[in-house]
């Protein structure tokens, strides 16, 4: 079974929802990601995307931008991205992995290279908000060839596209709770709860929610009509927050449990 899967089906037995945090990987660098990771799942994470610092990320805002710009001064590359998952899980981590990659990358790596790695080093799925339904086909046929989810992105703008993509989607649907890029909000888009509802009856698999989410508050907002809740931008900040103390060895770990008191915090 995907790891996915069986995260999910634990929490649902146990009536809990999954938090799923977002980081940049390699921002500030490869082994303070690796060390985040850890720090993540000792917080309460239920499974991680792994972000692929990309130069024109169309979905993120200027958090996650600045974190990119941080992480390709470094060159970071998605081989980097891939066999830091490898690297966190000999690490002890043991939750479950997801790539969050645009799909430049993949295409210049090769499709079938790059599926075949994905699984080599332990990635669960895979999330690739520029690839659109109508052009995923190939990706999605070998992902499910190697057991590995196309995660999709569902947002309140798909309208009659909702029922489609939730029926092709594998280990989660992915909700987008509001209009444009990732960052961190006060207030989420008007018909939220209606949209939400009705990708929950389009699919049997679980829904998770996420865009501007920064807060325990949130996080308890959507635990009772959702499977997951994903964090990105807000966590992201934090650790560009705590870069003074990351990157002084002195400081380091006063930094990593910064971010974690974080997490736990929205994990509740």
């Amino acid at each position: 079974m995907n790891l996915i899967d069986a995260a999910f089906a634990k929490l649902k037995q146990e009536g809990k929802t999954a938090l799923i945090p977002f980081l940049t990987i390699g921002d500030p660098d490869i082994p303070t990601s690796i060390a985040i990771i850890k720090e993540l799942e000792q917080a309460g994470a239920n499974m991680v995307e792994l972000g692929v610092p990309y130069s024109d990320p169309l979905a993120d805002g200027p958090v996650i931008q600045r974190a990119s710009e941080r992480a390709l001064q470094n060159r970071i590359s998605i081989l980097d991205c891939i066999e830091t998952a490898a690297q966190a899980r000999e690490a002890g981590v043991q939750m479950p992995f997801i790539l969050f990659t645009y799909f430049n990358p993949v295409l210049q790596f090769g499709l079938e290279p790059f599926m075949n790695l994905v699984v080599e080093k332990g990635i669960s799925g895979l999330i690739i908000p520029d690839l659109p339904i109508e052009e995923d086909e190939e990706v999605r046929q070998l992902a499910e060839l190697k057991g590995v989810h196309l995660i999709p992105l569902v947002a309140p703008t798909s309208k009659d596209r909702v029922v489609r993509i939730s029926r092709k989607a594998r280990g989660f649907v992915y909700c987008v709770s509001s209009l444009g890029v990732t960052g961190v909000r006060a207030e989420f888009h008007s018909g939220i709860d209606d949209f939400l509802a009705t990708v929950r009856e389009a699919t049997d698999l679980p829904i998770a929610v996420g865009f501007g989410i920064s807060s325990r508050e949130q996080v308890q907002r959507f635990e009772s009509i959702c499977d997951g809740v994903v964090v990105g931008s807000a966590i992201v900040r934090k650790i560009e927050e705590s870069l003074p103390l990351l990157t002084d060895e002195k400081q380091r770990e006063a930094g990593l449990t910064q971010i974690r008191e974080f997490v736990a915090g929205l994990k509740g």
